[in-house]
């Protein structure tokens, strides 16, 4: 119990010390983008949806599958029935155009959910995974109904279905 304690009281000074910022600027929040982070883990995890789970999902009535890759990536390949929004685009306003309820289910995916597309699928830096950054924002901006595909699937024995110009 003391440890849990002493890690929780540690990992609290850690946060205030990186969020203190010597060049303030009040349109960047890198304390609360922490906090998002932290507070989001386990969350997250436990909506981690396998392939056969996100398939089911992606049935449901309401949900959105949101492509946040750039628009020629989109073009190219993208999740059947999927809308794109680049995640450099996301603003409140361009988000709700696509996402009319903050509790509407979206389930989202990137690049490393899939082998064998090395154009319009390239593999990112594990770190740099846009399901990491998407589901972080997404969640900043106060959704709070969102899925994420789990696992690596290899794009010729997948059953979740694509389209775009470079699909067969």
């Amino acid at each position: 119990m003391k440890t849990t304690i002493m890690t929780v009281c540690l990992a609290s000074a850690a946060l205030a010390v990186l969020a203190s910022d010597p060049i303030p600027n009040p349109l960047i929040d890198y304390g609360k983008f922490q906090q998002i982070v932290i507070n989001s883990r386990a969350e997250r995890e436990s909506r981690r949806l396998t392939e056969d789970q996100f398939l089911a999902a992606m049935q449901q009535p309401g949900a959105v599958i949101l492509d946040a890759r750039s628009a020629s990536m989109f073009a190219l390949r993208h999740i059947t029935g999927a809308v794109s929004l680049p995640f450099t685009d996301f603003t409140a306003a361009s988000l709700a155009a696509v996402i009319q309820s903050k509790s509407a289910k979206i389930l989202i995916y990137c690049n490393n959910n899939f082998l064998g597309a090395p154009v319009s699928l390239a593999s990112k830096a594990a770190p740099a995974s846009l399901n990491l950054s998407t589901y972080t924002s997404l969640k900043a901006y106060g959704y709070t109904n969102i899925f994420e595909l789990g696992p690596l699937l290899q794009i010729t024995t997948t059953t979740i279905p694509f389209a775009g110009t470079e699909v067969k």
